[in-house]
């Protein structure tokens, strides 16, 4: 049984519906007990990791790699040409510039672009439920009406990243069949929901029930998301076949299965996308201990063209146009900034040389931030595809990827400095501050922030701290160090009515803690963002 303990949302009800929840409910009797037992498995990988064990490609799992014949079910309706996507969380001023964009996808981000508020998330599914039927429209508190200008047909595809495995929706709880009660999965909450809703309305209107799936660690965890969606689909009537997801490779251990990834979701998989963010902050959490074999200098330095980067992208585009998926490219942070004309020409340049490689490199589509970064992607992406809609049929033949080289470090500029320092502690504190308030993207110093490149900024400190690192100005990085400039910067900061207090408080915690969490959103949620703290059971599975 699912049972509702949050407070009453604005239009809740049209959400929180009881046939919406009971799905939501069938959803957790059929597959809750199999994300904690794959939670479980990840944690004793990463202890494996962390013992000096690197991970390689699996032996038994070789026959998938080596067979050619099979392919993913590729491009749904509305999904064929993808070479611009727009990302951003599910508000509704943010929704209705995503959908006048002119991108060819939507992706909208219950994830690492939304601060988990129980406002936040039945809102963002409301603006969904809004956006899908072709009536979002929004009114500023300033008395400015926003309105999508064009047809549903001619918008953006919509597809919808929920939140990942290791999370929990503590305003819904869980009693199983044995009468114990949890938190709900996230992830089950956030896909159950959207799909009630929307999937036949999509389908109605030319689409179809598409997503994201995040943060997956293996290709059990893409076996468990396939049996949710044949699931969903046979419980509403829906051909088996008709969702589409897109996975995002943005963990070490995913990098070692993108095939088998792809086989376990062939009947539902349109490609994957190359989670550049989360997939630094991977490197560095997976390896944290192992010394200063994977350690690394400023953040600014950790590139796309470092070895162990380069060859994760080429192998991503290899693997994809292999089985006939799409492969979706990173989002670059840079971003415009309307106020300041160099600024902005600084952003788009970089914007251009980053997609340019990309294009050239196979990728069929890749992710902007912003709509005024968006002309500027399609520029680089047109120049390769021409009239395609895609690029798909562009093989890799000669490229071979080994296992060395996914963890090949070494060409990573390993210089910290003070500035880095004191720029990661800064960053980190801006973004948990907004994120506390209900923020998930954020604008900072030019760039786009959001929950992973705050990790990126967390984890680098505490690495630096552990590796006893030095910075080039001759700066020991200890947590002395970063408490200070901590401090510092909460005191530039803070006024009246902000939450750099707290935000300093949980910062503190996940970078100068005894036992690091493996995600800081974790014990943020928790505290802060609902009334209770979830129990010590539930904090184990999550990491």
């Amino acid at each position: 049984m699912i049972q509702i303990t949050g407070p009453r949302i604005d239009r809740g009800d049209d959400i929180l519906t009881p046939e919406a929840i009971a799905f939501v409910d069938h959803l957790h009797h059929a597959f809750a007990a199999r994300r904690q037992e794959l939670l479980a498995e990840r944690r004793r990988h990463r202890e494996e990791a962390g013992n000096g064990r690197d991970p390689r490609f699996l032996s038994s799992t070789a026959a998938i790699r080596e067979d050619g014949s099979w392919r993913v079910a590729g491009a749904g309706p509305g999904l064929e040409d993808r070479r611009v996507e727009i990302t951003g969380p599910t508000d509704p001023k943010m929704a209705i510039n995503a959908l006048n964009s002119g991108a060819r996808v939507w992706l909208a981000d219950l994830e690492d672009a939304t601060s988990p508020t129980w406002a936040n998330i039945v809102g963002g599914q409301r603006t969904l439920y809004d956006a899908v039927r072709g009536r979002l429209a929004f009114t500023s508190p300033e008395g400015k009406d926003y309105r999508v200008t064009t047809p549903f047909e001619h918008t953006p595809t919509i597809v919808m990243r929920p939140r990942g495995w290791h999370l929990v929706e503590k305003h819904l709880a869980f009693t199983d069949r044995a009468g114990r009660s949890t938190p709900a999965s996230a992830s089950l909450t956030d896909f159950g929901l959207y799909f009630w809703h929307n999937a036949q309305a999509l389908v109605d209107a030319g689409r179809g029930p598409y997503f994201y799936l995040p943060k997956l660690e293996s290709h059990l965890e893409a076996r468990l998301w396939n049996d949710i969606f044949v699931f969903a689909q046979q419980r509403i009537g829906m051909p088996v076949g008709t969702i589409r997801a897109t996975v995002l490779i943005e963990t070490i251990p995913a990098a070692f299965e993108m095939d088998e990834i792809l086989y376990e979701l062939r009947d539902h998989c349109a490609g994957l996308n190359a989670g550049r963010w989360d997939y630094i902050f991977s490197m560095i959490k997976t390896f944290q201990g192992r010394g200063r074999r994977f350690a690394f200098g400023d953040r600014d330095r950790i590139t796309m063209t470092v070895p162990f980067m380069r060859a994760y992208t080429e192998l991503l585009v290899a693997t994809c146009h292999r089985r006939g998926a799409h492969a979706i490219g990173g989002m670059s942070a840079f971003i415009p900034n309307r106020r300041d004309a160099e600024a902005t020409e600084r952003a788009l340049r970089k914007v251009a040389d980053d997609k340019r490689r990309e294009a050239g490199d196979g990728f069929d589509g890749t992710w902007v931030a912003h709509p005024d970064l968006i002309p500027t992607a399609l520029a680089e992406f047109d120049a390769v595809l021409g009239e395609r809609p895609n690029q798909v049929e562009r093989q890799r033949d000669d490229l071979h990827v080994t296992a060395d080289d996914l963890l090949d470090v070494a060409g990573a500029d390993a210089t910290v400095t003070d500035g880095g320092v004191r720029s990661n502690v800064s960053v980190a504190l801006r973004y948990l501050e907004a994120w506390l308030r209900g923020t998930g993207a954020v604008a900072i110093d030019g760039l786009m922030e959001d929950a992973a490149t705050a990790e990126i900024s967390r984890s680098l400190l505490r690495q630096w701290i552990d590796n006893r690192i030095v910075t080039a100005e001759g700066t020991p990085v200890d947590a002395a160090l970063v408490a200070s400039i901590l401090d510092e910067e909460r005191a530039r900061l803070e006024t009246d009515g902000s939450r750099f207090a707290d935000a300093a408080d949980l910062l503190r915690e996940v970078v100068l803690g005894e036992d690091v969490p493996t995600f800081l959103t974790i014990p943020a949620y928790a505290r802060y963002l609902v009334d209770t703290a979830p129990a010590e059971e539930d904090l184990a599975l999550a990491g």
